[in-house]
């Protein structure tokens, strides 16, 4: 049974910084490639990073140079580093496969204050 199980949210400052990480079970994690996605309020769910079993990562024009996802195989967990967080940023975040061929875990949410 595959589980998805975020973590790491909270309220932050602009400005300020957060740790989410994202523990998997249930698939061969260490082959896949992974993915962070966000929810915005009203908005439908996006992309904005990825990390390869080879750890190429990509990222959304809009965290480039802000985020840095990573991988602990060993932990089957991805990680995002999120600096420099802006309102904008605000939104539920989940992990998932790239696609997102998995079931979505509960996700973890993210509210930053101007």
């Amino acid at each position: 049974q595959v589980q998805l199980v975020e973590s790491g949210g909270g309220l932050v400052q602009a400005g300020g910084s957060l740790r989410l990480s994202c523990e998997a079970s249930g698939i061969i994690f260490s082959i896949i490639t992974m993915g962070w996605y966000r929810q915005a309020p009203g908005k439908q769910r996006e992309l904005v990073a990825s990390i390869t079993r080879g750890r190429n990562t990509n990222y959304s024009d809009s965290v480039k140079g802000r985020f840095t996802i990573s991988r602990d195989n060993a932990k089957n967990t991805v990680y995002l580093q999120m600096n420099s967080l802006k309102p904008e940023d605000t939104a539920v975040y989940y992990c998932n496969a790239k696609p997102d061929i998995l079931t979505w875990g509960k996700g973890t949410l993210v509210t930053v204050s101007s």
